[in-house]
C-alpha cells in the first residue's frame, strides 16, 4: 500500500505537467556545485585516481557533463593548471556572479593547499580516497605557483565574466545534443559528478565521448544509481513499467534513464574503451526481483544491489 501511495504522488506531480496553464517543470538546481569546497574535493578526487590508476595528471584541454549550479569543478580544473574547459549542460543553472565569487574561493583553497574535503563535509560525496592530504605529487609546487601566477588567474576571471562563455580559456554550451559541438580528438580528459543517470541518450553519449578524445585520453565518471527520491526504496525506481515512470517524469527535462551499472560497462566496451576503473559500492536490496517491472526482472544481483559507480576508461 504504501508503495502504491509513493507512486501515485509521484505520477501525479508529472501529469500535472502536461496540463496547460500549468507551471511546467523546471529544475531550479542541482545542489552541490554551488559550494567551492564541493567543486574543490570533487576535482582533486577526480585527480587523484587518475594518479592511483596510471592516467594523465597534466591533462590540457577537459569537458565536463552536466556542470550543475556553477561551473566550480571546471574553474579548479583551471585554477589547476588545464589550459581550456568545455562544460556540457542540457539546462542553464550557472550564472557569472556565482561563478566569480566560488572561483575566488577556490583560488584562495589552491593557494593554501587545503586538503581535500572528506565525507564528514560532505557525507555523499565519492569516490572515496586512500588519503585526503592535498596531493602534492600531482600539484607541485612549481607547477602550481604557475598555475596561480596573477595575470593567468585575471586570464580566467576575464573568461568567466564573458557572458557568452565562448572564449579562448572556457566555453560552456547549454543545450548541447550534438556530438559535433568540439571538435574531434581535441579533448585530454571527460569527467562528470553524479550526471550520466541522467543523460537519456546514453549510447550517443559514450560515442561522442570516444569521438571528442584524443587517443590516450580518458573519461572519469562518478555514477549515482539510486531513485533520486522518486520511491521509498533506494532501487525502487526499477520497480516502475515503462508507462508509469514516462508520468513520473512528466515534462521534466531530465529526471533518471534507470540504466544500470553493466549498461554502461557495456556501452563502453562496444564504443572502443578499455575500463581502468570500476570502483562499485554496493548496499543491500530491501526489493526482491519479483517486485521489479519487465523491463528490469533479468537484472542480475550485481546490478540490483550497485547504488554507486566510479569509473575511469582510456580512448586506446
Amino acid at each position: 500500500m504504501k508503495r502504491t501511495i509513493t507512486t501515485v504522488r509521484h505520477a501525479l506531480s508529472g501529469i500535472a505537467s502536461f496540463i496547460p496553464g500549468v507551471k511546467r517543470y523546471t529544475p531550479k538546481g542541482t545542489g552541490g556545485t554551488d559550494s567551492a569546497r564541493y567543486c574543490y574535493s570533487v576535482w582533486l578526487r577526480h585527480l587523484a585516481m587518475a594518479e592511483t590508476n596510471g592516467l594523465n595528471t597534466y591533462p590540457r584541454v577537459v569537458a565536463e557533463l552536466g556542470p550543475g549550479d556553477s561551473l566550480g569543478i571546471g574553474l579548479a580544473a583551471l585554477i589547476s593548471g588545464v589550459d581550456k574547459y568545455f562544460a556540457f549542460d542540457i539546462v542553464e543553472h550557472a550564472d557569472t556572479e556565482r561563478n566569480l565569487q566560488i572561483f575566488e574561493e577556490l583560488v584562495s583553497l589552491f593557494r593554501n593547499r587545503v586538503d581535500v574535503p572528506r565525507e564528514d563535509e560532505f557525507p555523499n560525496l565519492k569516490p572515496y580516497l586512500e588519503t585526503y592530504k592535498f596531493p602534492r605529487r600531482i600539484l607541485m609546487d612549481d607547477r602550481l605557483s604557475r598555475a596561480l601566477e596573477d595575470d593567468r588567474i585575471e586570464r580566467i576571471k576575464n573568461s568567466i565574466r564573458d557572458r557568452n562563455y565562448h572564449n579562448p580559456v572556457l566555453e560552456y554550451r547549454v543545450p548541447w545534443f550534438d556530438p559535433l559541438v568540439i571538435g574531434e580528438r581535441s579533448v585530454d580528459m571527460i569527467y562528470s559528478q553524479a550526471v550520466l543517470e541522467h543523460v537519456d541518450d546514453l549510447s550517443n553519449t559514450y560515442r561522442a565521448m570516444h569521438s571528442w578524445l584524443k587517443p590516450g585520453g580518458y573519461i572519469s565518471h562518478m555514477i549515482d544509481f539510486k531513485c533520486h527520491k522518486t520511491a521509498d526504496e533506494w532501487n525502487g525506481h526499477w520497480t516502475y513499467s515503462d508507462l508509469t515512470w514516462k508520468l513520473i517524469r512528466g515534462k521534466r527535462s531530465y529526471l533518471l534513464n534507470r540504466e544500470p551499472h553493466s549498461t554502461h560497462l557495456k556501452l563502453l566496451l562496444e564504443e572502443g574503451f578499455k575500463v581502468v576503473c570500476d570502483q562499485t559500492i554496493k548496499s543491500k536490496s530491501p526489493i526482491t526481483k519479483r517486485s521489479l517491472s519487465g523491463r528490469f526482472r533479468n537484472m542480475s544481483d550485481e546490478d540490483l544491489t550497485t547504488t554507486d559507480a566510479f569509473i575511469q576508461a582510456i580512448k586506446e
